[in-house]
């Protein structure tokens, strides 16, 4: 229970590769550790709490997140948020902020996700490597988004995701899942045909985003049919090989949408 009277929503961007994720590790560069670095330094004290509204993986960005910031004291950020942009180094970088009331709970209040995952079938410059992955040999884009398209509706998934021996729920909603090109990255090194899976949904497991685009680049790649898809999702408990994550530097949480907004 937090006993610090003034809460604050942030919202936020970063560039992951930075990261090694969200949550803080000892002697790991994470997101929350360097938020909260720089804000002791700022303001001058460490009388806070900071709660984040997505423990994204090592190397994954954030174009649109949130953190709820409990403080025991009223802060005017109007002096302050310029000097922490300048010392998060851009490479994290506070959007807005405003209070919210003390009984707002960030995790409850998130309506969806979407997260972006970029790759090319052509050869990538390796400047580019740090945005979107590249895939090797023949890849059928139409095979890939009939793939996409059967990871919508609610359905256990635990076999596209990273199990936990705490957790019992794998249920969940993709509200859209669709591959379609992108011209999000310009310039002389990325290459012209960029792709993206689009996927929104309430909540997401652990890998969950990057296994399904595994899953779509088998089906495009022909080493999985539809019925792989299906079945995994028809059966879950089954005893399925493990699919590998999709490397994590492709994918990106795109938008956070809040039920205020």
């Amino acid at each position: 229970m937090q006993t610090r009277p003034f809460t604050y929503l942030f919202s936020l961007s970063y560039y992951g590769a930075r990261f090694k994720g969200w949550a803080i590790q000892k002697g790991q560069p994470t997101v929350q550790g360097k938020l909260e670095r720089v804000f002791r330094f700022v303001l001058g004290n460490d009388d806070f709490t900071i709660l984040g509204g997505s423990r994204t993986d090592s190397g994954v960005s954030c174009r649109h997140g949130y953190f709820q910031f409990f403080s025991k004291e009223a802060v005017d950020w109007t002096i302050y948020l310029a000097s922490l942009n300048e010392n998060l180094a851009v490479e994290i970088q506070l959007l807005e902020v405003r209070e919210v009331n003390r009984d707002f709970n960030l995790i409850k209040q998130i309506e969806a996700k979407t997260y972006r995952y970029y790759f090319s079938t052509a050869s990538t410059h390796s400047f580019a490597s740090a945005y979107m992955a590249t895939l090797f040999g023949e890849s059928d884009i139409e095979k890939m988004k009939d793939a996409a398209s059967l990871f919508r509706g609610e359905y256990d998934f635990r076999a596209f995701c990273t199990p936990s021996v705490n957790k019992s729920n794998y249920r969940r909603e993709v509200i859209s899942c669709r591959i379609s090109d992108s011209n999000d990255f310009q310039g002389e090194f990325f290459p012209k045909n960029q792709w993206m899976m689009e996927i929104k949904g309430k909540g997401f497991l652990h890998h969950q985003v990057r296994k399904i685009m595994r899953a779509i680049w088998y089906a495009g790649s022909g080493e999985w049919k539809r019925e792989d898809i299906t079945q995994r999702l028809e059966n879950p408990t089954q005893d399925w090989g493990i699919i590998p994550a999709a490397p994590a530097h492709g994918l990106i949480l795109w938008e956070t949408i809040l039920k205020t907004d």
